[in-house]
């Protein structure tokens, strides 16, 4: 599990055995059936059944805690364990109600789980990093004290990737987390502990981040909702980070929920609050009314991986029950996609990840940052001729644009590529939002549904399907569809001679190679989910808009709050 030369297999050690102390005498077994009023239901309800009288905070935070136990037993979700800390917190807002039969605020009594990278007083975040071990937070992250404010009762925190700049989650430190659905694949990331545990009803409200898919890739991975808001509605202060200091491509803080009602009730608590830092406006959550006709975009592919036939279903379904509804959908393609998909490479790539790869230490680097790492080791001599190879030969210009900026860079060059970003965020808005009109986009999450464990290795680059909203700094949700089904979603001689194809050798190990990733068969009955983008400030369109997406799909298909179980005793 980590290589014995590692002088810090003792440390991690111990960690390991204090998170297994603190969840000794918690039973591991389904708690659904004991504690199913409480974790059937959205976050919204649990602080009205609690207003009313009816529930306590404590009732609800041992049912949450019984299912947390439960989901880390299955996936291995979990890193820090602050149950007792979470008892008296609960205990207290009891008290502070049963005095005044005033809630203390609008998250009053729901448990929330908190990615591993937030700071909270006593407690490490080591995001994975063995060297980061046993140095507990002194101060609060601004979001940890307004979910506080707001009433929230903190109880677990979650698993992310090495670095958090992969979407496999595992770690020297805590390992691996699996996905709830299937354990030979992986939950996403980087907040795909959080994922895992929201799947399997381990919690009602988790708080995850964002800088290149890391809210909508565990989400969509294992079935959930999220958030990505844009930069400026959520305080990031004290979320602790491989490289502090780096705003090329700005990372948010955001709710991941079992309903849109879950994130909405977590937006309203959090947005506009201002941050040490003093960098967020004072925008509160604003209600608005959107018009009975909506105008939507949606794409297939993204013209760098074509994306399966399970995820093209997925908006393709979506689009038909929203024009059912009564809306408007018109396909569209992105305009030179992959000017925004090289930027990312080339401009987090800077410093050659010098600074980011620092923090390992005596740690072993994760197979998963292989390939997204590669290119500013390569000598410039061998990384020319690999490109011109790639292109030249295999005929595969993407891939070899790929390997080209992917090195370290002088402060000009920097400067040239976020020019370069602004350039492409004024095009997109001109040719997209204010050409076309679209109220919103809906688009695919990611070329495949999930990744099975090391598919990250070499297939990094899939991430550019989410990346691209970062690069626009556009608000964008994420919402579960329908479900793997191998009678509709096989290879067919249509897709493969269809549109939207992008690079040759990632499609070819994605799709028709000896171990193919796409599988959906291996898959089956796994969730599909999509994205879904508004312009700039719009995060409140965006949940309303995930509503009426929502609405349009129909509760039959089954995903949300106690969705879990069912599912899984139905496919048994």
């Amino acid at each position: 599990m980590w290589p014995f030369s590692n002088p810090n297999v003792s440390v991690i050690s111990e960690k390991r055995a204090q998170r297994s102390r603190a969840l000794a005498g918690i039973p591991t077994d389904d708690a659904s059936q004991k504690y199913s009023e409480y974790l059937q239901a959205t976050a919204p309800e649990i602080v009205t059944r609690i207003q009313q009288g009816e529930w306590t905070a404590t009732q609800v935070l041992e049912a949450y805690i019984a299912r947390a136990a439960y989901a880390h037993a299955k996936t291995n979700c979990l890193t820090e364990i602050m149950f007792e800390s979470a008892r008296r917190r609960a205990s207290e807002l009891d008290e502070h109600f049963a005095a005044t039969k005033q809630l203390k605020g609008p998250l009053h009594g729901i448990p929330v789980s908190i990615k591993d990278q937030f700071e909270i007083v006593g407690w490490d975040n080591t995001v994975g990093f063995s060297q980061w071990c046993n140095k507990p937070a002194s101060r609060n992250a601004d979001i940890i004290e307004y979910l506080l404010e707001a009433g929230a009762v903190l109880y677990v925190k979650t698993n992310v990737p090495q670095t958090m700049f992969a979407f496999e989650c595992c770690n020297p430190v805590w390992g691996r987390t699996t996905n709830p659905y299937n354990d030979k694949y992986t939950c996403g990331g980087s907040s795909g502990g959080e994922a895992a545990l929201l799947a399997m009803d381990g919690s009602p409200l988790g708080i995850g981040t964002d800088i290149g898919g890391s809210l909508r890739i565990p989400a969509a991975y294992c079935g959930i909702y999220s958030l990505k808001p844009g930069s400026g509605r959520i305080s990031y202060a004290g979320a602790k980070g491989p490289v502090p200091g780096f705003d090329g491509v700005v990372t948010v803080a955001g709710p991941m929920g079992r309903s849109v009602a879950d994130l909405e009730l977590c937006s309203r608590a959090l947005f506009g609050m201002p941050g040490r830092s003093h960098t967020i406006p004072p925008v509160p959550f604003r209600d608005i009314q959107l018009s009975a006709k909506l105008k939507f975009g949606y794409y297939l592919s993204d013209n760098y991986i074509k994306a399966s036939p399970a995820c093209r279903r997925a908006v393709l379904e979506t689009v038909e029950a929203l024009q059912a509804a009564g809306h408007e959908c018109v396909e569209f393609e992105l305009p030179d996609p992959t000017i925004p998909y090289h930027l990312f490479p080339a401009i987090t790539s800077a410093d050659g990840y010098k600074t980011m790869l620092s923090h390992l230490g005596p740690d072993k680097k994760e197979n998963a940052l292989f390939l997204v790492t590669l290119g500013p080791k390569l000598p410039s001599v061998v990384r020319v001729f690999a490109a011109w190879v790639l292109e030249t030969y295999l005929g595969d210009k993407i891939f070899a644009e790929a390997i080209r900026v992917t090195k370290s860079k002088s402060v000009t060059e920097y400067w040239k590529l976020i020019y370069q970003k602004e350039q492409y965020i004024q095009r997109f808005y001109q040719e997209i939002w204010n050409t076309q009109g679209f109220d919103s986009i809906i688009a695919p999450v990611q070329a495949i549904p999930q990744l099975p464990h090391g598919g990250c290795d070499n297939f990094s680059a899939m991430a550019t399907a989410t990346i691209l909203y970062n690069m626009l700094d556009l608000p964008t949700g994420c919402l579960p569809v329908t479900r793997v089904n191998p009678s509709k979603d096989q290879l067919t001689e249509e897709w493969i001679k269809g549109p939207g194809h992008g690079s040759p050798i990632f499609e070819a190990g994605i799709y028709t190679s000896k171990k193919a990733l796409y599988d959906p068969e291996a898959t089956k009955g796994m969730p599909i989910n999509i994205q879904v983008a508004c312009k700039r400030w719009e995060e409140e369109k965006v949940l309303a808009i995930m509503t009426v997406i929502d609405n349009a799909l129909g509760k039959e298909r089954g995903f949300g709050p106690g969705t879990w179980d069912a599912h899984m005793q139905k496919s048994t």
